[in-house]
């Protein structure tokens, strides 16, 4: 059985919760121009906490206008990368000092468990310092012809990035755009999710602590299709890196093709996770049980289908139905909860029509399915598993984004690999094999962006992050976000006087 204990400390609102989340544009902390506000609910309650600043089109102008005047008039640009290294160590502390404070606020917003909230801020920390080292350690390519010229790159900041966050890990993700935003050079607007926005309200004191200039660093809160929807359409932000749904990426693609926008995009995923009968099973399983049911089962990382070859199919099935019975799940705030409060009323409702899919369906379900005993109130769903999923199942292709996972059998190697491309999406994959011409012959035809064998989701901030497929567009991380962050401009320099062609010196012979 789960565990559904409750007690008052674990329910209660952190303290000096803010009346109202506001915009911060400009170096200020400004509501809407138009005064329009969205409530904020607490996952565990689906009561409003608090409001927040609905950005319009015009709170877009202004903190774009904001960006681009520190981009154009300040110094932020031209800085030396050193200069912008200290400032990006400085981010990092000021990250790591607020740990505690926001691990509470991530939890109580989120629903996530409060000891998986607490990783963020050091792995948001970790991304600040890795960026300040690479600008500080990055070469450029050059390239002599021969004694006659000298080619050279350099990397100019591409202007105002426009950054449209997801609502899992909220505080984490914003890191990883902002981190490489601000050591490239840029200048940008932070648009964070409209379910979680309460962790970004700690970014600006540390911006400001810091050293960032005003107007470098600006954020708007407010609905997808209102703020964002504006951010994306605004002609001064030649940059959008948007991570979140496919179906709202391809909204973005559609809505940025008249502006020849750059776009990095990294969207929806239905990962495999392919358990070979040679396998090492139980950490097989540990990993495949983790994966799918830790930060709630909303991340689109997640091995959401497990694919288990037939000799060890029935063990592998017995065992993570065992697993998943045995999760805890409770209060976000409660530190032996493994499994919290999905984030909203709607996402909720849509991850238990895919429960009630799933049934319908055929497959079997060996474990949750349920509301918890003892939380009637919020968006408690008991860690799900379903057995014996078809290919033609909706469950199956369908990016759920919750605690359910789908398991089925395979008897090739040749079926593994068209049961792991059998989606229209391709993030991230993971094979489970102690066969190494296997492992190595299958992350050639496992269509992913990113795969991992006999190991977990273990990030790697030197390494390219994206999907292929509906997964995404472009890659991050590593010398990749620097990339894309910035403009390669070609000089070439001759190094001696060269010969020209005297077109019209003289008549023709």
């Amino acid at each position: 059985m789960t565990s559904t204990t409750t007690t008052p400390e674990l329910t209660s609102r952190p303290a000096e919760l803010p009346e109202l989340l506001t915009h911060y544009i400009g170096g200020e902390r400004v509501p809407s121009l138009g005064g329009e506000t969205f409530p904020v609910l607490d996952p565990v309650t689906n009561e409003p906490y608090t409001v927040c600043a609905a950005g319009q089109a015009a709170d877009i102008d202004r903190a774009v206008e904001a960006a681009r005047r520190a981009f154009t008039e300040g110094p932020w640009p031209k800085l030396k990368p050193r200069e912008r290294s200290r400032i990006l160590y400085r981010i990092a502390e000021g990250i790591e000092a607020a740990d505690e404070r926001l691990a509470e606020l991530e939890a109580y917003d989120t629903g996530l468990p409060i000891t998986q909230a607490r990783g963020q801020a050091h792995r948001a920390a970790e991304n600040f310092r890795f960026f300040a080292d690479v600008i500080v350690s990055g070469t450029e390519e050059a390239f002599q012809v021969g004694e006659e010229q000298y080619n050279h790159v350099i990397r100019k900041p591409i202007g105002v990035a426009g950054l449209i966050t997801p609502w899992n890990t909220p505080f984490m993700l914003e890191s990883w755009k902002l981190a490489p935003a601000l050591a490239s050079g840029c200048t940008l607007v932070l648009k964070p999710a409209e379910w979680s926005p309460l962790s970004a309200s700690l970014l600006p004191e540390i911006m400001e602590k810091a050293g960032v200039p005003a107007g470098v660093f600006n954020i708007v809160h407010g609905i997808g299709e209102e703020a964002g929807a504006a951010l994306v359409d605004h002609p001064q932000v030649p940059l959008i890196s948007f991570t979140g749904e496919t179906t709202t990426g391809r909204i973005i693609a559609e809505n940025s093709a008249k502006h020849l926008k750059t776009l990095s995009m990294e969207l929806g995923g239905k990962s495999p996770c392919v358990v070979f009968a040679d396998a090492d099973l139980d950490a097989a399983v540990d990993a495949a049980v983790f994966q799918i049911f830790s930060l709630n089962g909303e991340r689109c990382t997640a091995g959401s289908r497990l694919l288990v070859e037939r000799p060890v199919y029935d063990e592998v099935v017995a065992q993570v139905a065992e697993r998943a019975r045995n999760v805890r799940i409770g209060l976000p705030g409660d530190p032996r909860t493994e499994l919290g409060a999905l984030i909203h009323p709607e996402h909720y409702a849509r991850v238990r029509e895919y429960v009630e899919i799933g049934s319908a369906e055929g497959a079997r379900l060996v474990a949750g399915g349920t509301r918890p005993e003892g939380l009637p109130e919020g968006n408690f769903l008991n860690a799900t598993v379903f057995a014996d999923v078809k290919p033609a199942h909706r469950i199956f292709q369908e990016e759920i984004f919750g605690p359910v996972l789908c398991i089925t059998p395979f008897d090739t190697d040749e079926e593994a690999v068209e049961l792991a491309n059998d989606t229209a999406y391709g993030l991230a994959a993971y094979i489970w094999t102690n066969n190494l011409d296997r492992a190595n012959t299958l992350s050639r035809e496992i269509e992913s962006g990113m795969l991992w064998i006999n190991s977990q989701n273990v990030r790697d901030l030197r390494t390219p992050f994206g999907g292929v497929k509906a997964s995404g567009i472009g890659r991050e991380g590593g010398r990749h976000s620097i990339d894309f962050y910035t403009e390669s401009h070609i000089v070439h320099v001759a190094l001696r006087t060269l010969p020209v062609p005297r077109f019209g010196a003289g008549p023709a012979e």
